[in-house]
């Protein structure tokens, strides 16, 4: 699903809309002509949810889960599943491209700086993972019933923050690893435990106490937390919402302090 091997055009002069936008529009048709990225990121999160929804038992209610069904569970896993597709297997691979083949170098001559590209495609997967957000909860509630958010204005900062991180994240990712092959190889280890951590085998909900209070201290597992828990209709604790924006916070600085140009 990466898109490595995709090589803009040359950098857009800039315009009355600006450098940025016009990188953006730029960045944006080509983005969308990467069918494998565009189905990972907005097709596959609901395709296994509703593979999941189709296993008659996870459509029962569960009064170990509070009365809820575990298909209930796995919407707001889904919805951290597409950001994960966006944020650490898309963008890195892609980032890590342009600056291999030196086009971010030979961008930095230009009135268009490099950081306008990255700018274009934190923006672009962080929109496609929202998109897919959006999806998710629509066939959920359509296919299986899954009640919308009870808590949207919770949900919807949880969602944020979890967007701002994988994005981070995925620039983490991107500035430590020199090649796309590294780039790949590191993404895809950290791609496997952030989607564990998320709860996509086992709900973060059913976990064993132990492991649960070991995974609530990741992204992902916080993050699973906040949805989970806005989605019920009560606001997130916010000790889940300091973890998400700790970690943030920690990998946006790390990826500005080492990521490179050329």
């Amino acid at each position: 699903m990466a898109t490595a091997n995709t090589v803009p055009a040359q950098a857009p002069r800039a315009t009355s809309a600006g450098p940025m936008l016009s990188v953006l529009r730029s960045e944006a048709r080509l983005f969308l002509r990467e069918p494998g990225s565009m189905f990972w990121i907005l097709a596959f999160p609901t395709v296994l949810m509703t593979i999941l929804g189709l296993i008659p038992s996870f459509r029962e209610h569960d009064d170990a889960l509070g009365g809820r069904r575990v298909i209930d569970l796995y919407v707001p896993v889904a919805v951290l599943l597409a950001m994960i597709m966006a944020g650490l297997q898309a963008m890195p691979p892609v980032l890590t491209g342009y600056r291999e083949r030196g086009i971010l170098r030979r961008m930095s001559t230009t009135p268009v700086r490099p950081s306008a590209l990255l700018g274009a495609q934190i923006v672009l997967h962080g929109a496609a993972a929202l998109g897919s957000t959006l999806l998710v909860t629509a066939v959920g509630r359509i296919a299986f019933g899954v009640r919308l958010p009870g808590q949207p204005f919770g949900y919807l900062l949880g969602l944020l923050l979890a967007v701002a991180c994988v994005l981070a994240l995925g620039a983490l990712v991107c500035a430590v690893s020199r090649t796309t092959k590294i780039s790949a190889a590191v993404g895809s280890v950290v791609f496997f435990v952030m989607m564990f951590t998320a709860g996509v085998w086992v709900p973060v909900q059913t976990m064993p106490d132990a492991l649960r209070r070991i995974v609530q201290v990741t992204p992902f597992g916080a993050a699973s937390q906040v949805l989970d828990r806005a989605a019920t209709g009560a606001w997130p604790s916010w000790a889940y919402l300091g973890v998400v924006a700790l970690w943030t916070v920690l990998a946006a600085v790390a990826a500005i302090r080492t990521f490179r140009w050329e």
